[in-house]
C-alpha cells in the first residue's frame, strides 16, 4: 500500500527538498500481493481476518525500526501512557493494518464492498454540499480503510470520483490495486499539471479525494501544531479548493468493533482567498481529533515529527 497520497497546486524546484520516501519495505511487491490474495480468498472473512491478525502479532517483529517508531508516535499521542498500555497499542496497530490489509486486497474491489460497512455518518451533509455543483475536495489521512472509503464515496455520491494516490514504486502493484473497471478514477501525481485536471474535474461538479497527513517535501508544505509539537502539512489540498470555490470535506473510513467500517463524514468548509493557512489549521485539528480518538488506526511507520529530507 502505496504511503503517500497528496497534492500540491505548483511544483517545486529541486533545491527546496527531494520528495520524500516516506516509508517502504520489500514486501511491496505484485507477486505478494497474488500469493496474499490467493491465501486469503480460500477463506471467509472471519477467518481471513483472524489469520491477517495472527500473521500480523508475529510478523511485526520482524521490523523492530517500524515497532520503535509506532510507539514513539503512541506516546505523543497519548502522553503518560504507561509501557505495557504502550506495548498493547503497539501490537494493535499493526493487527489492524493486516485487517484493513486483507480487505484491501480481497473484498474493497468486489460490488458488494458496501456489505463491509457499518454505516455512514454525515452523509446528508456531504450529499447537500455536492448539490451546489461545485464539486467537493474530500480530504482523508492513513487512518483505517482510506482506499475502501474512496469506493464508497465514489458509489454513495453518484458522480465521478478522483482519488490521489503515490505512485507506486511497482507498475505492477499499482495495475494489481487500482487497474480495471470501477467507479473511482485514481490519479497519481507523477506531472505538474495534475493539478490542473483536478481542479477542472472540480469544476464540473465532480469529487476529488486526497490525504492530508503528510507533507510531500515542496513549497506547499507548511508547519503546524500537531499533538504539542510542529509538523509539516501540505496545502495543496486547500489551495485547490479555494482555485475551485469548491467546499473542503474531512472524512475517515474507521473500524468498529466488529470489525465493519464506519464512514464518518466532517462538515464541509469553504476556503476563502487568503484563507488557506486557516483552513489546514482546523483540519489538523480535526485530524488530531481522529487520531486521538483511534490512535491504533493510525498508519504511519514513520515519525512524522521528524520526517526524512
Amino acid at each position: 500500500m502505496a504511503a503517500v497520497s497528496d497534492v500540491t497546486t505548483r511544483a517545486a524546484p529541486a533545491a527546496i527538498a527531494a520528495e520524500p520516501r516516506w516509508y517502504a519495505h520489500g514486501f511491496n511487491r505484485a507477486a505478494v500481493y497474488r500469493v496474499a490474495t490467493l491465501a486469503a480468498s480460500v477463506l471467509p472473512r472471519p477467518a481471513r481476518l483472524r489469520v491477517a491478525a495472527g500473521v500480523a502479532n508475529v510478523a511485526s517483529w520482524r521490523f523492530p525500526a517500524e515497532r520503535a517508531v509506532v510507539r514513539r508516535n503512541l506516546a505523543r499521542i497519548l502522553p503518560g501512557a504507561p509501557d505495557r498500555e504502550l506495548n498493547v497499542l503497539v501490537a494493535a496497530v499493526f493487527r489492524n493494518f493486516a485487517v484493513c490489509f486483507a480487505d484491501l486486497i480481497t473484498a474493497n474491489r468486489r460490488a458488494d464492498v458496501a456489505t463491509l460497512v457499518a454505516g455512514i455518518e454525515g452523509m446528508t451533509e456531504l450529499t447537500k454540499a455536492a448539490r451546489a455543483g461545485r464539486g467537493l475536495v474530500v480530504l482523508t489521512a492513513h487512518l483505517g480503510n482510506w482506499e475502501l472509503a474512496g469506493r464508497m464515496l465514489a458509489r454513495d455520491g453518484a458522480r465521478p470520483t478522483h482519488v490521489v494516490v503515490a505512485e507506486e514504486a511497482d507498475p505492477a502493484v499499482e495495475q494489481f490495486l487500482r487497474g480495471g473497471e470501477g467507479p473511482v478514477r485514481f490519479v497519481t501525481t507523477r506531472t505538474p499539471t495534475t493539478s490542473l485536471g483536478l481542479l477542472t474535474a472540480l469544476r464540473r461538479g465532480e469529487i476529488v479525494a486526497l490525504q492530508g497527513d503528510r507533507a510531500l517535501g515542496t513549497r506547499g508544505d507548511i508547519s503546524h501544531t500537531f499533538f504539542g509539537a510542529p509538523a509539516r502539512f501540505p496545502m495543496g489540498p486547500f489551495m485547490l479548493a479555494r482555485a475551485a470555490r469548491s467546499p473542503v470535506v474531512p472524512a475517515f473510513c474507521l473500524l468498529d468493533g466488529d470489525r465493519r467500517y464506519r464512514i464518518v463524514v466532517g462538515s464541509p468548509s469553504l476556503v476563502k482567498a487568503g484563507d488557506e493557512a486557516a483552513a489546514l489549521g482546523r483540519w489538523v485539528a480535526t485530524l488530531e481529533t481522529m487520531v486521538r480518538r483511534h490512535p491504533t488506526q493510525w498508519f504511519n511507520f514513520y515519525d512524522l515529527w521528524s520526517p526524512p529530507a
